[in-house]
């Protein structure tokens, strides 16, 4: 069994933060790969603002460059538009994984608001990375409430497989003050350097 995990987002654009968060899970949790699942669309996301899709898939392709950590745009290939849905075919195109959702203690504040999260929840555990400033807010969400029982200790991470599920870990590790919000204001045409590359491509990106 592969160990996966799945890190969902706009990445628009993918930046260090993403690159670090992912790395740390993989220590913490004893994963083979992250998987960043690049949204063709976040319903909870405005469109404008929103760079095409390719400009966002290679530039989480070139984030993720001599890591162990694979862009996919399998949400694009299988017409999902809601994690849940992602989460209940992945098992069956690859019945040799294990999967571990991971967010950001921001995502958790607001989970409540995702299309089917109970069932999210009931799908696969998920690994909570704390961010400074959302820490208080995620502990008081409505969906925190319903899986306060199903936290497991941090020192037990990478024994996740095991986890009867729901299951939810709060992970801390040292983070990256990088935003995607502030790169956009930085750089507003960001994806012009990613619009004639070879990696805008997504027919070969795999998984």
């Amino acid at each position: 069994m592969k160990r996966i995990g799945l890190l969902g987002g706009s990445f628009n654009p993918a930046h260090r933060g993403h690159r670090r968060l992912s790395l740390h899970a993989i220590r913490a949790l004893g994963l083979d790969e992250v998987w960043w699942l690049v949204s063709p669309g976040n319903p909870l996301k405005p469109v404008k603002g929103m760079a095409p899709f390719p400009a966002r898939m290679a530039s989480a392709r070139a984030m993720a460059r001599r890591a162990p950590i694979r862009p996919s745009a399998i949400e694009q290939r299988l017409k999902t538009r809601y994690t849940a849905d992602t989460l209940a075919k992945l098992p069956r195109l690859y019945p040799k994984h294990r999967f571990i959702w991971l967010m950001g203690a921001d995502n958790l504040a607001q989970f409540h608001r995702w299309e089917r999260w109970r069932d999210i929840a009931r799908q696969v555990p998920i690994a909570v990375i704390a961010r400074p400033g959302y820490d208080g807010n995620a502990r008081a969400s409505p969906a925190m409430s319903w899986l306060r029982r199903a936290v497991r200790p941090a020192g037990q991470a990478k024994n996740w497989t095991c986890w009867r599920l729901p299951a939810l870990v709060m992970l801390r590790f040292r983070p990256d003050p990088t935003s995607a919000t502030r790169l956009r204001a930085a750089d507003p045409s960001w994806h012009r350097q990613f619009s004639s590359s070879p990696q805008t491509s997504t027919s070969s990106v795999k998984p």
